[in-house]
């Protein structure tokens, strides 16, 4: 081990009953480094990490972890702590009901006299540390009244009370916004400048470019190659290449457009905040969507897309709601989600964890949900034809999974998002609204997303995607709507369109956006 290495993990090989997760696996890390992880869902990157952290106990792997140049084996998470590796797992780990500064002591109390926590000094100490992360918050706040920026960087936090010398952190920012995930990047490299080491596993490799010094790719359980972001050659195909084993220069599928007549139109579309009756969320927007055709629709984090969306699937979302919605040229009510979906509309949310997918149910049960009607005979579900559907599904959109009555919550991110599609494609929809469909997913099964909706469009179907990527958006789109400050402003075919052009339109000022609404 070189003396300016902090970590080597030599030769571990993780194996579960019929599956090896991980295999001859090595990685050196160097002290005061960003190093990114990088590989497909399922390659091994969370798994190495257990390993390394002690969730994944000394004894049960193969394979020897060297820490500061001594051998360790930790037995727990504790352990590993104690030596200063601190793991930032993607699901946050927070109590929400504790305040801040029981959240960020908890386990690791600040003693007073006897038994006694020293509020004052634990409160004291967390303001400190709040401030090391950038945070002004009061730490007597409960973690629930905060968003999940702050809340990550809380995580941090407590951290740095544990006296962390390598921080791991699995998809930091996943979850976040794109100020919150600069802010989170900048403190990365803020720390890395106080001498601690960073591991980020993360799929976006836009950030990866941008923050890290080295990356390893790990492919099916081994390690590919660690590349030198400094060196010339290290572009992101080159990474993608890594992660897939295969060239995906074409990383979005080809398709010939044939797009026929108009499906859907909302006109003069206006949605009013569902608890502040004065605040207008969606003003004034107008779209329509061809069958055969992909609509993006771009904005900034806060413009209203979301919002938009859920508001025309059955107002789901919001109150006050005016305008007019249009299907193959005839005037529509919407009134609820189930008038929404027996109008041929579907809509998969950007959560589909918490609101897209039940986690704990069956493939099956998840696909039938919304088109529970179709299998219902006089209130009973035909559990056969449940099977049957669900296993056409899985078969087609490539689930990864044994069997349908594998638990949703165990699959991968990219194969719940294809459960999330079969659920809504069951309902045999004329109009699909995609929101976010690949957010937190790797490249390769992005690439199955992308060509899944393509299979939609060349049956007729009406799609509308919704994306912070504005490369995606360009390479699956015919033509994208900018939005900002909850107004249409630009209407751009695919061919005319560029990054630049959009964010221009994205971030128009808000008395221009209403101008553009009038």
């Amino acid at each position: 081990m070189d003396h300016s290495d902090i970590l080597e993990m030599r030769s571990i090989t993780k194996t579960f009953p019929g599956v090896k997760a991980l295999q001859d696996v090595s990685l050196t890390v160097r002290r005061g480094e960003i190093h990114a992880i990088c590989g497909e869902n399922g390659a091994g990157k969370s798994t190495l990490m257990k390993v390394l952290s002690g969730v994944y106990p000394h004894g049960t792997y193969d394979g020897a972890i060297v820490f500061e140049g001594e051998e360790v084996g930790f037995g727990s998470i504790n352990d590993s702590e104690g030596r200063g590796i601190v793991i930032i797992h993607q699901e946050l780990a927070l109590v929400p009901y504790l305040s801040v500064a029981e959240n960020i002591f908890l386990g690791n109390e600040v003693r007073g006299t006897g038994p006694l926590i020293d509020w004052n000094k634990a409160n004291s100490e967390a303001a400190q540390l709040l401030a090391r992360v950038g945070l002004a918050e009061n730490p007597t706040t409960h973690v629930s009244q905060l968003g999940v920026g702050k809340q990550q960087l809380i995580e941090i936090a407590k951290a740095l009370s544990k006296q962390v010398k390598l921080l791991i952190l699995d998809e930091p920012t996943a979850a976040l916004n794109d100020t919150d995930s600069e802010h989170l990047l900048g403190l990365l490299r803020h720390l890395k400048e106080q001498g601690i080491t960073s591991i980020i596993i993360s799929h976006k490799l836009n950030e990866i470019a941008e923050i890290a010094d080295r990356t390893t790719i790990i492919r099916d359980g081994r390690t590919i190659e660690t590349i030198d972001m400094a060196d010339p050659d290290a572009t992101q195909d080159r990474i993608i290449r890594g992660m897939v084993g295969r060239d995906l220069e074409h990383r979005y599928p080809e398709r010939t457009p044939d797009i026929g007549e108009e499906v859907l139109r909302v006109e003069d579309w206006t949605v009013h905040h569902p608890t502040q009756a004065d605040r207008v969320v969606i003003d004034r927007a107008s779209f329509h969507v061809r069958a055969g055709e992909v609509v993006g629709i771009a904005g900034l984090m806060g413009a209203g897309r979301t919002e938009l969306a859920m508001s025309v699937f059955g107002r789901s979302y919001g109150r006050g709601i005016s305008g007019r919605i249009y299907k193959n040229g005839e005037l529509i009510h919407v009134r609820d989600v189930d008038e929404a979906i027996g109008h041929g509309l579907a809509y998969a949310t950007e959560d589909r964890k918490r609101y897209g997918l039940n986690l704990i149910e069956d493939i099956r049960r998840n696909i039938s949900a919304a088109g529970l009607r179709r299998l219902a005979r006089r209130g009973w579900v035909n559990a056969n034809e449940e099977v049957k559907v669900a296993e056409e599904y899985r078969a087609s959109l490539n689930i990864k999974a044994p069997t349908v009555m594998a638990v949703t919550g165990k699959l991968s991110g990219g194969n719940q998002q294809k459960v999330v599609l079969a659920k809504w494609l069951y309902t045999e929809p004329d109009v699909l609204i995609l929101d976010e469909p690949t957010r937190g997913i790797d490249v390769g099964a992005k690439y199955e997303i992308y060509t899944i909706i393509n299979k939609m469009v060349a049956a007729g179907k009406a799609v509308v995607v919704i994306s912070s990527e504005l490369p995606e958006l360009l390479g699956i789109c015919d033509r994208v709507y900018t939005l900002a400050f909850g107004r249409i402003t630009g209407e751009v075919p695919v061919a005319q369109a560029t990054q630049e052009r959009l964010m221009e339109l994205m971030t128009i000022e808000r008395e221009t956006a209403k101008d553009l609404a009038s």
